[in-house]
């Protein structure tokens, strides 16, 4: 399996013939020109993970993708694209590759504010895709896809969730959200090499391969 980041949380994972693309956003550049995408997954509504024209461009090149996402996402796509709806425990397949869907709702902001529908993503068994949650899930992760700045998250609480999970790898996203992403990353590479995490960060040209 290949990895690619498009910045934020936007990820473009390769394997086994397949193309999956996940939460392209507003925060997010450099996945416009895709093309012989298989798949492409949403978390949530937000607009840094959910940037609708955007994504309608790219479909009018990608029109045979699985597009699947939360609920509340789906249904706001619903009058343009074919979508997926899906729910924790949910199993689907894009190509080869096996996905298993996890968590409900996106983590709180504040109680006085209205919340979200959020899923996360565990692709082959290898990658989870949390979205803007923090769900553990019930096996072993591989590579974590680790949010590292964000209003309804503190870096402790970034350090803890990568301390629940413990993977063997895990990929800095959602880092737009920060002013600059060096400090946190400097903390949480510090905590992921104690444990035996190797901590990688793409915000550049570089992919992973696991």
């Amino acid at each position: 399996m290949e990895i690619r980041k498009f910045g934020h949380s936007c990820m473009l994972v390769e394997g086994e013939g397949v193309r999956i693309l996940i939460d392209p956003g507003s925060y997010s550049t450099g996945f416009e020109s895709l093309s012989e995408i298989d798949g492409l997954l949403l978390t949530h509504q937000h607009i840094d993970h959910f940037d609708k024209d955007r994504i309608l461009q790219l479909l009018t090149s990608n029109d045979s993708a699985d597009v699947v996402a939360d609920e509340q996402t789906a249904a706001l796509l619903s009058d343009a694209a074919t979508v997926r709806s899906v729910h924790e425990d949910d199993q689907f397949s894009v190509g080869a590759l096996d996905i298993t869907v996890h968590g409900r709702e996106h983590m709180v902001i504040h109680p006085d504010l209205p919340n979200v529908t959020n899923v996360g993503y565990f692709i082959a068994d290898t990658l989870f895709h949390p979205g803007d949650a923090l769900t553990v899930p019930e096996r072993p992760v591989n590579v974590l896809a680790l949010p590292v700045g964000a209003p309804w998250l503190r870096v402790r609480d970034a350090i803890d969730y990568l301390r629940a999970v413990r993977p063997a790898v895990a990929i800095g996203i959602h880092e737009r959200a920060l002013g600059s992403p060096a400090l946190s990353y400097g903390l949480i590479g510090r905590f992921a090499a104690e444990q035996g995490t190797r901590f990688v960060v793409l915000d550049g040209d570089d992919s992973l391969v696991v």
